[in-house]
């Protein structure tokens, strides 16, 4: 049987559609980049930024919001890493990481044992930023409170520098902070050993003591030009309401400007704690000649039983981030000697 022509020239037409889709399909296919991540596969937090070797897996990322809520976005782990601040170089270590640069507490109050190359980079209110700079750090720790770190960070942003904003005062922030910590490290065990351990001793000592004991307290930062009280804005002051005692700076905001001899005289509190600042001689010889001059200082029941106590600096002026437990034992077996013989 035979085609006739009309058949035959649409039997080549079709063929030629055939190709010519075909053909788009591979064109389409190849024109593809690489390195596109389909966001609608992607888990977690959006699309994800490529490491130097142009990899697009999950892990190859790591974001979070810090302090200041800024989402910050590492693309790798970090291997260079600069901390303004002995306690957060503390939980960087205690998160498994290693540092180039630190500032001078690190050896200076927390004496850390941090190899010899490590760089010290200045002061953590006064940092050098040059020195910084020079280590070509991959992420640096900061503290929002601190205003020569919110400068630093300006100039960090314009090298293309990555950096996080921390705040630690009271333990669950310690806790945040050492949970981000270990997910960049990849050490999650050590969120266990130094976290949810940590956690787990401070809820043994709260579940052995009576906390509707209203014990009344007066917290009192000492250093060589005098001596202010401190409320709940403090870690200590955070320890001691968990205990069950009642600051009596509470009710006096004007005390945490100026210690009034007379409030204290009139609150007459169960305890005077003491904690200080720079050089702890030189802070004491300042309540000796403020405070403690006056003569009804010595009739206050604090000071005539004995619950005077200047509070040791690695428990309670540092951050005591993985001894947080044994700053709540220490102040618990003053309030509670016979739960903690």
């Amino acid at each position: 049987m035979t085609i006739n022509k009309n058949k035959r020239l649409t039997i080549v037409i079709l063929i030629l559609i055939l190709l010519s889709q075909l053909l788009a399909a591979c064109g389409s296919e190849s024109a593809k980049d690489p390195l596109t991540v389909d966001e609608n596969n992607v888990s977690g937090k959006g699309a994800l930024p490529l490491d130097p070797d142009g990899a697009t897996t999950e892990e190859a990322a790591y974001s979070f919001q810090d302090a200041l809520g800024k989402q910050v976005v590492l693309t790798k782990k970090p291997e260079r890493v600069v901390s303004l601040m002995g306690s957060y170089a503390e939980t960087w270590i205690l998160s498994g990481g290693e540092l180039v640069g630190v500032t001078n507490d690190v050896f200076t109050e927390r004496k850390l044992d941090l190899p010899d190359e490590t760089k010290i980079i200045g002061t953590v209110k006064d940092p050098n930023l040059e020195e910084v700079l020079a280590l070509a750090p991959d992420f640096v720790l900061l503290s929002p409170d601190i205003e020569n770190h919110v400068k630093a960070a300006q100039t960090l942003e314009k090298a293309g520098i990555s950096h996080a904003f921390f705040k630690v005062e009271h333990f669950d922030e310690y806790l945040n902070m050492l949970s981000i910590c270990t997910d960049i490290t990849g050490n999650k065990e050590l969120y266990e050993k130094n976290g949810s351990q940590v956690h787990a001793q401070i809820e043994d000592v709260l579940s052995r003591i009576d906390t509707q004991d209203e014990t009344t307290i007066l917290l009192i930062r000492a250093f060589s030009s005098g001596a202010k009280a401190k409320n709940d804005d403090n870690m200590v002051c955070k320890i001691l309401d968990d205990l069950g005692t009642q600051n009596i700076a509470a009710g006096y905001e004007s005390l945490l400007e100026d210690l009034s001899m007379e409030i204290i005289i009139q609150e007459d509190p169960d305890f005077i704690f003491v904690i200080t600042m720079g050089d702890s001689e030189k802070a004491m010889k300042s309540m000796a000649e403020g405070l403690e001059k006056n003569p009804a200082w010595a009739g206050l029941s604090a000071v005539k039983n004995g619950n005077y106590i200047v509070l040791p600096k690695d428990l309670f002026h540092y951050k005591p981030n993985a001894r947080w437990g044994e700053s709540y034992e220490y102040l618990a077996k003053i309030f509670y000697p016979n739960e903690f013989k």
